[in-house]
């Protein structure tokens, strides 16, 4: 467990590229992400946080914390790159925002009832174990707690294409690899198809070439260059401690 205040960097934290390197531009892609609320309707159902008490665990620059405070009785961030740390404490809303990460969450046993861990850590591969953090999830978690992964969806929908294009599945195991870690865990997985939908076609095709950065999504973005909306299916995996 670390202290909230330590700023030693916890064993599993990498930077990440996107997020951490292009804050600015990540905010922009929060932004255009599920306006159409289909992922949090669905995240609703299955863990509803209304008047309890909530981790975004990897929470970056704290985007989605204010949103968790108009329902939650307590909204606590947690997140591992300490050059985030300060936006994320800015936001409105009251929430405490921790450094930690998933394998070190700064708080007591059984303290939350939902965590969430949006694009986080949880990437699990034959070369990725992430039961470490798995583990300290279940510690935090009070009986009749859960926690809910949001990642994508790697088989249908315009991001999909760009990932397969990038080949960014390579290193994450043959076939459903990814659900079936977390069947074997207990976890169930829902699919559900939004979108990402941006006010400039510039800012979609920057927020692009930021996530793909080595070219690949190039053949894409040029097929349609005033585009402002793409599909993007999410993959919610779902685990309740009993």
């Amino acid at each position: 467990m670390l202290d909230s205040d330590n700023t030693a960097t916890p064993a599993d934290f990498f930077r990440a590229w996107n997020q951490g390197e292009h804050p600015d531009l990540y905010e922009i892609e929060n932004e255009a992400l599920d306006r159409e609320g289909l992922v949090w309707a669905e995240l609703a159902r299955l863990a509803p946080w209304e008047d309890r008490t909530i981790l975004d665990l990897g929470c970056g620059t704290g985007f989605w914390l204010p949103r968790y405070a108009e329902q939650a009785a307590t909204v606590i961030g947690v997140e591992p790159d300490p050059e985030l740390l300060g936006a994320a404490r800015s936001r409105p809303g009251g929430a405490s925002v921790l450094h930690g990460s998933a394998e070190h969450i700064p708080l007591p046993d059984a303290s939350v009832d939902v965590v969430h861990a949006r694009f986080a850590y949880f990437f699990p591969s034959p070369h990725n174990n992430c039961s470490a953090g798995l583990e300290e999830v279940l510690r935090v978690l009070r009986p009749g707690g859960a926690l809910v992964v949001i990642d994508n969806d790697q088989l249908e929908g315009d991001f999909a294409i760009l990932l397969e294009a990038a080949n960014a599945s390579a290193g994450q195991g043959d076939g459903d690899y990814i659900s079936k870690w977390w069947a074997e865990r207990g976890a169930s997985t829902t699919r559900v198809m939004s979108s990402w939908t941006f006010d400039q076609p510039q800012d979609l095709v920057d927020v692009i070439s930021m996530e793909f950065p080595n070219g690949t999504s190039d053949d894409w973005l040029s097929s349609d260059p005033q585009r402002r909306r793409l599909s993007c299916g999410y993959a919610l995996h779902h685990l309740r401690k009993h």
